[in-house]
């Protein structure tokens, strides 16, 4: 089941262009656009305020600003993967060495690594926050991309709860899905629905 999602921002169009930000008298003027996407440096400070060791993830150009951001943040070890259904055994991994993994990845990787989800996040039952980009997500009701037609469908099939993240003020969610992760000792999903908008440079 989704968690806390209002249905005004469900239906909120999130604009996928930052304007450009405005200098007057000496102050910068976050315009309307940029103050609804989901900066990167949210999910950072997420991640340390829920003591995360490492990032299991797949580099590519859609997140390098994130990738920088990991990098450079002493507290993160970062763990590439050639695919994504090796993240979970690789967290699994960490778990039992008493750290702290998250996976980040995308939908598609997500749809799969099925099998994965279910033999080793599912079966082996341990507290897992995997972050996905919500790949086709237009929050409009028309969704050509069948990456994000089939998204919620995985999830409820699997029984896997998750949270959709779409903006800055959505960042206490994250805090909610390592909480739930942490008490019930299974995976819970981070939907990112701006699709890593502001994460790559």
């Amino acid at each position: 089941m989704i968690h806390s999602i209002p249905a005004r921002s469900r239906q909120k169009s999130l604009r996928h262009r930052m304007s450009r930000t405005n200098f007057l008298k000496g102050e910068v003027h976050v315009t309307q656009e940029q103050a609804q996407i989901l900066r990167p440096e949210t999910l950072i400070e997420e991640f340390k305020k829920n003591g995360v060791t490492h990032i299991i993830t797949i580099p590519d150009s859609e997140t390098n600003y994130l990738y920088e951001l990991m990098v450079n943040e002493p507290s993160l070890d970062i763990i590439p993967v050639s695919r994504e259904g090796e993240s979970m055994s690789t967290a699994l991994g960490l778990n039992i060495a008493g750290k702290v993994p998250v996976c980040l990845i995308q939908n598609t990787g997500m749809l799969e690594s099925g099998d994965s989800i279910r033999g080793m996040a599912l079966n082996a039952g341990f507290p897992l926050v995997m972050v996905v980009g919500y790949r086709g997500w237009t929050r409009h009701g028309v969704t050509p991309d069948t990456a994000a037609t089939y998204t919620e469908p995985f999830l409820h099939a699997f029984g896997i709860n998750y949270y959709l993240v779409e903006q800055d003020e959505d960042g206490d969610r994250i805090s909610a899905a390592f909480a739930e992760a942490r008490e019930t000792r299974r995976p819970v999903v981070v939907l990112v629905g701006d699709e890593y908008h502001g994460f790559n440079r």
